[in-house]
């Protein structure tokens, strides 16, 4: 059986993500902010790439928290993810 964790810790966040060689990003929404999201491998067409700076402005004011899976249910490294509202 495979398991979540939820935190708001930066540094557990970036060091999960560059694990997996994951990169921060969004989905520009042609404001402030975006949709973030964490890039793995070859950049994707329709994610612009950030600094972790800019990621981590956006995470906090939104009042997110990252949920991730450190495995998946048979053992192998997980990269599922998501950003879920803190409260």
């Amino acid at each position: 059986m495979s398991s979540s964790s939820t935190t708001t810790d930066h540094d557990e966040i970036r060091e999960w993500a560059e694990a997996r060689d994951g990169h921060p990003a969004k989905v520009d929404t042609g404001g402030e902010g975006g949709i973030l999201r964490i890039d793995f491998g070859k950049p994707e067409d329709n994610l612009e790439a950030i600094e972790w700076d800019e990621f981590f402005d956006i995470f906090d004011e939104n009042n997110l928290a990252f949920l991730y899976q450190d495995r998946t249910a048979d053992g192998g490294e997980s990269r599922f993810n998501k950003f879920v509202n803190r409260d």
